[in-house]
């Protein structure tokens, strides 16, 4: 996973080690209590891709710090001030969590982590976020177990960086992404997918640029038969960089989703996504989303396999 550049001033090549085109950070596993979020999925899936030999245990993956300008690039400054100060206000009390600074400050680095992913996906082609995917947050008010959309702050900063001039989001998690729909209502700049269960939270949706609610039930080649003319609206946009939401929860035996995809389905999934951008030249980043499986082994089968195919995608960049 690593690639070696620069020069002496002699003109010899100097080894460098590039960095990995993966983001993560052990602070993502805050306690919540007991709740059906597992926030332990995080350290999980990073172990697993240890594990697998898909990335150096000695290697740094951390976020960069996060900063209240950046959130700023997506939350609204009232918002902010009620999470600085974990005040339980209209603004944070539909998060369906606790308000802890702990939990906070995780979410928040998250956000960085999902910006870092898209800078490393911009470098490398590829990257995985072995966290982030909290679609539900609104610019000013929280959501369905999220306090800071990740995906929104991501695509405003790579935007305001001007790494790029044209985002899709690909959300395809078990619920739809209304929090990200919502804020980027109004930007051009900005395409938003969201494939998802319809009869699930939440209700009533956000409008999405492209919103595909599918049937209770439904399996694996409905499910790929609707992804694959959606995901033509998001290559037709042609975007630089995609933002890829991959929910674990349309698994077949996620506890708060009424889809049923196998894990062949859901990998098939992530290769239309994947590799349909690295054929097109689009860089990519994954985030981990939702994922809630009655065995929790399931859901970090899940995310390593995105994850695993994000690393893949870098290094075959590399070798071309």
């Amino acid at each position: 996973m690593r690639r070696w550049s620069g020069a002496r001033c002699d003109g010899t090549l100097l080894r460098m080690p590039e960095r990995v085109p993966a983001v993560w950070s052990p602070r993502y596993g805050c306690d919540i209590g007991a709740h059906v979020f597992p926030t332990a999925k995080f350290e999980a899936t990073y172990r697993a891709l240890v594990a697998s030999g898909d990335l150096d245990p000695g290697a740094d993956l951390s976020p960069p710090p996060v900063t209240r300008a950046l959130l700023q690039l997506a939350h609204e400054p009232a918002y902010l001030d009620d999470l600085e100060a974990l005040r339980w206000t209209p603004r944070t009390q539909y998060s369906e969590l606790p308000l802890t600074r702990e939990i906070v400050d995780a979410f928040a680095l998250g956000a960085s982590g999902t910006a870092e992913a898209a800078r490393l996906a911009l470098a490398h082609g590829a990257a995985a976020h072995l966290g982030g995917g909290l679609h539900h947050a609104y610019a000013g008010h929280a959501e369905g177990f999220c306090y800071i959309n990740d995906l929104a702050v991501g695509a405003r900063a790579m935007l305001a960086e001007r790494r790029v001039t044209r985002i899709a989001i690909v959300d395809l998690d078990v619920h739809q992404g209304n929090g990200t729909a919502h804020i980027f209502r109004d930007e051009p700049a900005v395409f938003t997918l969201s494939v998802h269960q319809e009869n699930n939270y939440p209700s009533p949706k956000a409008a999405s640029d492209l919103d595909v609610g599918l049937n209770d039930g439904t399996g694996d080649d409905d499910y790929l038969s609707a992804l694959v003319p959606a995901l033509e609206r998001v290559w037709a946009f042609a975007p630089e960089l995609v933002l890829y939401q991959a929910g674990a929860d349309p698994y077949r035996e996620d506890q708060l989703g009424g889809l049923a995809l196998t894990f062949a389905g859901l990998e098939a999934r992530d290769h239309a996504v994947i590799d349909g951008c690295a054929r097109r030249g689009i860089a990519v980043a994954t985030t981990l989303g939702g994922g809630y499986a009655r065995r929790f082994e399931d859901t970090v089968r899940i995310h390593a396999t995105t994850s695993r195919m994000a690393l893949a995608a870098a290094r075959r960049k590399v070798e071309e």
